[in-house]
Formats: C-alpha cells, structure tokens, sequence
C-alpha cells in the first residue's frame, strides 16, 4: 500500500483550512506550516491564497521566507502563493504578476477554463485574482483567460491565479500531486545512484509584497 503524501499547507493566513480539505479527499496527509522546522519530512508545500502583504509580512517574522527558498520539494502557489513565489518576492518562478489584475473585489468572478486535460472544463474562482506576466523560457502555460496566463507550471512549481480549494473539482490539486510523485521518484533515483537532485538556486532578496 502506497504510503499517503505528506503536504504542507502554509498556515500563516488565507485559505489553508480549505486546501487541508481536498488534500484529505485525494488520500494525502495535510501539515500545517507555521514555522520553519515544519518543512522537514514534506513532500510537497502549498501557499494558498490569502492576502500577499500579510502572508509575507509573517514569513519573514517567522523565517520562512529563507526556509522555503531552501526547500527543495514540489510548490504549489494560488493567487496570493502565486504572487509570493514570484520573481520579485522569493524568486523561485521565472515570471512576474500582476496583482488584482481582473480589478477589486467586486471584480471576482468565475470561468470555465481548458486546463489541457481532456474533460470538461474546469470552473475556476476568481476573487482579486493575479495573473502571469513575462514567463521565463521554462514556464509552461497551462491555461488563460483573455490572453492572460492564469494556470501555469515550471518544473517543480505548479502557480494558479485562481482558487481551485472552492470548487469541488480536485483536478488542479490531483495535478499537483501528480507532480510530487514524479518528484518523488525523481529525488529517490538519483539518491539511489549518488547523484544530487537539481533544484532552483535560491535567491537573496526579502519578500516585499506591494500592498
């Protein structure tokens, strides 16, 4: 029997509860992260969305922000963690974001997107939402709306403009999953055969999400 993945859910603010919850429908083990040492043993991380200013305001009070730079698993990042993971605030996604892009709060909304994988389409929510700009060469796009990339995945990081936790469509989750399993294996062959697993380099700067 397959042993349940172990996924941390950053637990600082915004909608952790709610990805703790399909986690637990998909067969995995939520963790909630709030401190550094409650990286150790994951298999992979989630930063839900929330609101960006405050989340990253307490991973550097907390000294999370280095310690997810230097985690070396899988990162799922949803709007808010979209923000957070990009390149002018933790630099681990060769891209950039456009904060509350659709427009304010009363600009959220939902769409139907082609997320590539065949079925129907995918109802995603949308509240002050992000979207993608300037994607590095290894970004792959995975789905847009109006021209606009809002589901995206460069190599270990999988980043959604949207909020797939209020939907009961686990697709996007079962996504992220799939890529930590392929990780998994990834890591575990090449610990086998002595080599080092490629990682994406850190990098110095703080996080200073705009307001």
């Amino acid at each position: 029997m397959e042993k349940p993945l172990k996924m941390g859910v950053l637990a600082l603010q915004g909608n952790f509860r709610e990805h703790a919850a399909v986690l637990r429908r998909l067969g995995a083990e939520p963790i909630e992260v709030r401190l550094p040492e409650h990286l150790d043993g994951l298999d992979g991380l989630i930063i839900p969305g929330g609101e960006s200013t405050a989340i990253g305001r307490l991973m550097r009070l907390y000294g999370l922000d280095e310690a997810v730079r230097e985690f070396g698993g899988p990162i799922f990042g949803t709007c808010a963690g979209m923000i957070v993971l990009d390149r002018d605030h933790l630099g681990l996604g060769d891209y950039t974001t456009r904060r509350n892009a659709f427009g304010r709060q009363v600009r959220s909304f939902e769409a139907d997107l082609d997320v590539g994988d065949g079925d129907e389409p995918f109802r995603a929510v949308f509240i002050r939402a992000p979207w993608l700009e300037e994607p590095g060469a290894d970004v792959e796009v995975l789905a847009e709306v109006d021209g606009h990339p809002v589901l995206a995945r460069e190599g270990r990081l999988l980043v959604a403009a949207f909020h797939p936790e209020l939907t009961d469509d686990t697709r996007i989750h079962e996504r992220f999953l799939n890529i930590v399993r392929e990780e998994t294996r990834v890591g575990s062959t090449e610990r086998d055969t002595g080599a080092k697993v490629p990682g994406l380099p850190a990098q110095g700067a703080e996080i200073n999400v705009g307001a």
